[in-house]
């Protein structure tokens, strides 16, 4: 585990990707014993974030609404009339359901023991009300599979193996008790994609970790992450990572799920999703391999995001862990989004 509290301060005025995703807080913090049984509920809950390596024998991958992948700036740039703000304010975050657009994730385990490697399985049911068995590859992976406490702790990006007849399996090994929200990005054959969200209980006395003071840095190990720009609420936000390993820039990151990095938000209170790749891909004669990342976004809401970096370098994945607070908008204007696909991509309702 890699200490990674960050803070986000985003600037919103260059080219990319912009990834939306609106709707209510809510849900507060929960203390004290959880109860008896580990289970899955179809509710949403409250997430943390943790930073951790994994060497590549190990993935570790999530998030969508039933609107899809976007091109990058589909969404940027827009302006927000009265007609679209009240489509905006009707729309319900990714991850906050468990059933979508005909699709609903059900789990088939629903026991999740502290710190003991469960074979957790779930299943996707269509609309004709059986297991889903085609899907589509996103960033290398058919399934996405995001797992954090409601205290944006114990962040887990894992990519589950399909076992046949629709059935996913993934090793989850919960650290410690407290609610949890896990998520499954997926795109069925023919169909949009989705995130669908579901809660997971770990037994036992649960203490969440105090609220994460935003800061620009994050430390993984013997690298330092570095946040720099303001996330505005409503405006398309430029978003600038830089590593560096022992005060030296990174600049030969390795590809990891056709990336140089993934970025997940959660927004604190009630865990609205969003995952978003960075402007530019590994090989495509502009995209340098560090030591910078650059991600494009927009926020609904003012509050505290928890944000998640995967990125790859020697070998071993890595997250680095901010905590995010938004800023108010100092001159009203708006990020412009480059063309193109990209490697960007939010998921809407």
């Amino acid at each position: 585990m890699v200490e990674m509290n960050g803070a986000i301060k985003v600037g919103a005025y260059a080219l990319g990707l912009a990834v939306v995703f609106g709707g209510a807080l809510g849900a507060g913090r929960m203390a004290g014993p959880v109860g008896p049984a580990g289970s899955a509920q179809a509710e949403s809950s409250r997430g943390t974030g943790a930073g951790t390596e994994r060497g590549t024998g190990q993935d570790a991958g999530a998030g969508a609404g039933h609107g899809g992948h976007q091109s990058a700036g589909q969404e940027a740039g827009r302006e927000a009339g009265p007609e679209t703000a009240a489509k905006k304010a009707l729309t319900l975050p990714a991850g906050l359901q468990v059933s979508q657009g005909g699709y609903t994730l059900m789990p088939e385990t629903d026991e999740v023991k502290v710190g003991k490697r469960t074979d957790f399985r779930f299943s996707v049911i269509g609309p004709g009300g059986s297991p889903v068995t085609g899907f589509t590859t996103q960033h290398d992976k058919k399934m996405h599979f995001i797992v954090v406490r409601r205290d944006l702790t114990g962040f887990q990006h894992l990519h589950p193996t399909q076992l046949g007849g629709g059935v996913w399996s993934v090793p989850l090994d919960l650290p410690a008790a407290g609610e949890y929200r896990a998520f499954a990005d997926f795109a069925p054959e023919g169909a949009q994609p989705l995130t669908l969200g579901m809660d997971l209980s770990a037994a036992g006395d649960y203490r969440p970790e105090p609220p994460a003071i935003p800061a620009e840095t994050a430390k993984v190990g013997d690298y330092t992450v570095t946040l720099a720009g303001d996330l505005i609420p409503g405006r398309t936000s430029m978003l600038t990572l830089s590593i560096a390993k022992d005060g030296r820039p990174v600049t030969d990151l390795q590809p990891y799920l056709a990336a140089y990095g993934h970025l997940v938000a959660l927004r604190d209170g009630d865990l609205a999703y969003l995952h978003v790749h960075p402007d530019g891909a590994p090989d495509d004669g502009r995209t340098a391999p560090g030591p910078n990342i650059t991600f494009y976004a927009e926020v609904p809401s003012a509050g505290t995001y928890g944000l998640y970096l995967d990125f790859k370098h020697a070998g071993t994945v890595r997250t680095a862990v901010f905590t995010a607070a938004t800023s108010p908008d100092p001159e009203g204007s708006t990020a412009t989004a480059p063309s193109g696909d990209g490697h960007g991509h939010s998921h809407q309702p």
